[in-house]
């Protein structure tokens, strides 16, 4: 979608290394004279950042349904996308996102069940026609996750403390997605080094031609 910038996101289940894979891309990139936009999901902006703590933390937002649950992210994601990822990417900008459209379609759409025209409606409406131009996917399984978050000892956030059910439906609606947008979507495992993952990213990325590096 992007015309001078380019916009990349990542995607993946709970601690499956997105965080760190961003941050070593990113290094990457100052190293070769760019200044990458970092944006989160949902965040970035300051009502984004509001509806972040509803979803995730607020003693309000326990109760929440999964159709508002999926309203919210939609509203967050609204208004990052015209407030800083759009002006961004026409300023040539390297917009770098930490979960956008896919998480929606995945976490809120299969997992919680929406029927996927709803999702999809929906994620349009958000977006418009802002679609990411690369989407890197970290799978990881269930149980290394959920060892991952136990060994960062931190209290989790109302999506982390889910069922194994739900996140094994969370991976396999990811795993589905990558099989269906595989002009866009680049599947990584995520028990690999961290170091490797990240030789991988770059690779890909310098391959699309529309990134100097030095």
């Amino acid at each position: 979608m992007s015309q001078k910038g380019l916009f990349i996101t990542f995607e993946g289940s709970e601690a499956c290394g997105k965080s760190t894979q961003i941050k070593m891309l990113a290094e990457s990139l100052r190293k070769s004279g760019h200044e990458p936009l970092l944006l989160r999901e949902p965040g970035g902006t300051v009502a984004g950042e509001a509806i972040r703590h509803l979803l995730q933390h607020a003693p309000e937002g326990e109760a929440l349904t999964p159709e508002a649950e999926l309203l919210l992210f939609a509203a967050s994601r609204a208004q990052l996308v015209r407030e800083k990822i759009l002006p961004a990417l026409a300023a040539g900008r390297i917009v770098i996102c930490d979960r956008f459209l896919d998480s929606t379609t995945v976490y809120q759409g299969v997992a919680r069940r929406i029927p996927a025209t709803d999702t999809a409606r929906i994620n349009a409406f958000a977006v418009g026609e802002c679609m990411p131009d690369i989407t890197f996917l970290l799978d990881l399984d269930h149980e290394t996750s959920v060892a991952r978050m136990q060994s960062a000892n931190r209290k989790l956030d109302r999506i982390e403390r889910e069922s194994g059910d739900f996140f094994q439906a969370v991976r396999n609606g990811y795993l589905s997605l990558a099989r269906e947008n595989t002009d866009r979507v680049v599947l990584l495992a995520a028990y690999q080094p961290a170091i490797e993952i990240a030789a991988t990213i770059r690779k890909t990325v310098q391959a699309m031609g529309r990134v100097k590096w030095v």
